[in-house]
């Protein structure tokens, strides 16, 4: 199971992250910034406040967490079905 264990801000919406299995890596938030949920980042300071949730997450509070799989697949370019074993997808067309 693949978990964040630390996390950076950095500048220009960028974090810096490593993963329960040593691999670590820069992501560029700067597409997300501003919108929704994330239009909280706006606030001077609230970008740095980031952290890893107790679940493994990349969080800033209970409104604003990142899936660690997703964030894992952004730094290694694995695809989801090397990085969740036996994941499986349902058509749409059944």
């Amino acid at each position: 199971m693949i978990k964040a264990v630390k996390v950076e801000p950095r500048p220009d919406y960028r974090i810096w992250v490593e993963f329960s299995d040593g691999v670590a890596g820069e992501i560029d938030l700067s597409d997300v910034a501003g919108q929704g949920v994330f239009a909280a980042w706006n606030e001077p300071g609230s970008f740095e406040k980031v952290y890893v949730d107790s679940w493994g997450a990349v969080a800033w509070s209970e409104d604003i967490d990142l899936c660690p799989y997703s964030l894992y697949m952004d730094v290694t370019g694995k695809p989801v079905e090397e990085v969740i074993p036996g994941v499986r997808f349902i058509s749409q067309d059944a």
